[in-house]
């Protein structure tokens, strides 16, 4: 049987979801109960976290880009060997985009589906009895989604939390605990979000303060029951995402992180062997492995040591002679011409792919992309369907490519039209979009 879930959520962002969703995690950890975690929609950075918080890796649930069949083999991912899922929203609890119930990468998709109780992060500063507007508001929206109680989050004082209480006693909210206002709470952050797991300091210190806090402030025990549905249903590993080689080489290190991990998780249940290479230590792709993957991270901020790792870009360029190579985001632009720093200083880069990309104007590019794919490659033949996420700050100071360079026709996720996308030059492809799911035509 699959186990009991909830969903960390919030009425929009900035409202304490990650923090509460981590002390919830810790805490229950250190009570012995095996936590896993989630998180809903794109974001590549938080179950990183997650894994600090409960020692097991966490996936994420994206009811938009994943078809149902991909989204319950990662849903049964995310429950094996689990007492209790915690999943952590993103945005708002309904925001998503504009599509068919249940189709629209919202929150509220995923608890709906497994039938997960909510638990509501309201941010309470600035307001008081007010607040209980909001959490009715999120109580009746949806009637598919039940919210099951209240966290309250930055109360000021103890006759604060008593003026809130009030609201959400009127309309009957069940409150859960609360957390005051502590700057020392927050996590570090940069331009994609919160500073990655593997370099934020003291992480470990952190959580444990989390921990502490969540035994302080909040009910564990009646959060810990308000947990129900039964995830997805038994199955096998159908739909999980097909590997690209037998032994796959793929960059990790600080440049290189934002691989999804369900990504991993279906190329190792397909038999294939991940062998990771760190660029930033100058090594190059192991020439034993048959495809090589570099993901998205933060090459812009290590655009010079990556350009001086100089058996990294021969080893890249040798293997890539002979074995398929892709790069996303990040990974593009580091199997491009050049990279542009925020400081205006270019960076010569493997020269694989004739892109070059700047970081000093910097211009926000965010969305779920729709890919189909150009020609026959790493990723699949012509026509293939690709879902993915964009989320970067970088811009493509070369032309855009035409249709013997490119590697696959774009729309956003509702049907809008964004041209032609990424390269392709003989084995090397690449794009902007962070991979999620692929489908071949037909």
């Amino acid at each position: 049987m699959s186990a009991p879930g909830l969903l960390v959520a919030a009425p929009r962002s900035g409202s304490g979801k990650t923090t509460v969703t981590l002390a919830l995690m810790r805490a229950l950890a250190r009570r012995g109960v095996a936590v896993r975690g989630a998180k809903c929609g794109p974001d590549y950075i938080d179950p990183a976290f997650h894994q600090a918080a409960t020692g097991h890796p966490s996936v994420n649930l994206d009811s938009f880009a994943m078809e149902d069949g991909l989204l319950d083999a990662v849903g049964r991912i995310a429950a094996q060997g689990a007492d209790l899922v915690i999943a952590e929203g993103s945005m708002g609890l309904f925001d998503g985009i504009v599509a068919g119930e249940g189709r629209t990468g919202a929150n509220a998709d995923i608890a709906a589906r497994y039938g997960w109780p909510v638990l509501l992060v309201l941010d309470v500063s600035g307001a008081a009895q007010s607040a209980a507007a909001i959490a009715l508001g999120c109580a009746r929206y949806d009637a598919r989604v039940r919210v099951a109680g209240v966290v309250l989050n930055k109360v000021a004082s103890p006759r604060h939390r008593r003026l809130v209480e009030a609201g959400l006693a009127r309309i009957g909210m069940p409150v859960l605990g609360a957390l005051a206002r502590d700057a020392s709470l927050v996590l570090p952050e940069r331009h994609l979000g919160l500073v990655q797991a593997r370099e934020t300091q003291d992480l470990e210190a952190r959580l444990d303060r989390l921990a502490d806090l969540a035994e302080a402030g909040l009910d564990l025990d009646a959060i810990r029951a308000l947990a129900g549905g039964a995830g997805p249903p038994a199955g096998g590993g159908d739909g999980l995402p097909r590997p690209p080689g037998q032994r796959v080489a793929v960059a990790s290190d600080e440049a290189f992180t934002f691989l999804y991990p369900h990504m991993a998780a279906g190329w190792r249940a397909m038999g294939a062997e991940i062998v990771p290479f760190s660029p930033l230590a100058d090594e190059a792709p192991p020439e034993t492995c048959d495809a090589c993957w570099l993901p998205g991270g933060y090459p812009e901020l290590h655009a010079g040591r990556l350009a001086a790792a100089g058996r990294f870009l021969d080893g890249v360029r040798r293997f890539a002679a002979e074995k398929p190579v892709h790069g996303e985001c990040g990974g593009y632009m580091v199997l491009g011409q050049s990279l542009e720093d925020a400081a205006g200083q270019t960076h010569a880069m493997a020269g694989l792919l004739p892109v070059a990309t700047s970081y000093k104007a910097r211009k926000l590019h965010l969305g779920y992309r729709v890919a189909r794919l150009v020609a026959d490659g790493l990723l699949g033949p012509a026509g293939t369907r690709l879902v993915g996420h964009e989320f970067h700050y970088a811009s493509e100071l070369t032309e855009p490519p035409g249709a013997d360079l490119a590697l696959a026709e774009v729309t956003d996720a509702e049907g809008r039209p964004l041209g032609l996308a990424g390269h392709r030059r003989g084995q090397v492809t690449g794009s902007f979009f962070h991979l999620i799911s692929s489908r071949a035509a037909g």
